[in-house]
């Protein structure tokens, strides 16, 4: 069995957290998850090759989950994706994420980009 990155889809609305799953899965092993703390829960778990994070979220918010993965250098080879349909928050975490995506998000555009930053 080959040994796939892990990617962790951090997104509190169920479909399009599903849409990115389907999206990467061929590519990476996924983990899905739908709120802010459970994400932090699973950074202290495990070191992931990607994480897909929306900024609004529930429970911890996504710019809190973000400043946590950048202040850890555990996290120094995770790449981050941002999706979020708010720019002006994206334009001010622009250069702590690898990539900014604003939504809708086409499913090709997420798997190109996120097999070019892995």
């Amino acid at each position: 069995m080959e040994n796939k990155p892990l990617a962790v889809i951090v997104e509190d609305e169920p479909q399009l957290n599903q849409l990115f799953a389907v999206t990467l899965k061929g590519d990476f092993e996924i983990v899905q998850i739908y709120d802010g703390d459970s994400a932090l829960q699973e950074l202290e778990r495990r070191v992931p090759n990607l994480i897909v994070l929306d900024l609004n979220l529930p429970g911890a918010s996504g710019d809190k989950v973000l400043r946590q993965i950048r202040a850890d250098q555990k996290y120094g080879n995770t790449r981050v994706i941002l999706a979020t349909a708010n720019a002006l928050q994206a334009a001010a975490l622009e250069e702590q994420a690898d990539i900014v995506l604003l939504k809708p998000i086409s499913p090709a555009q997420l798997r190109d980009l996120a097999s070019r930053i892995i």
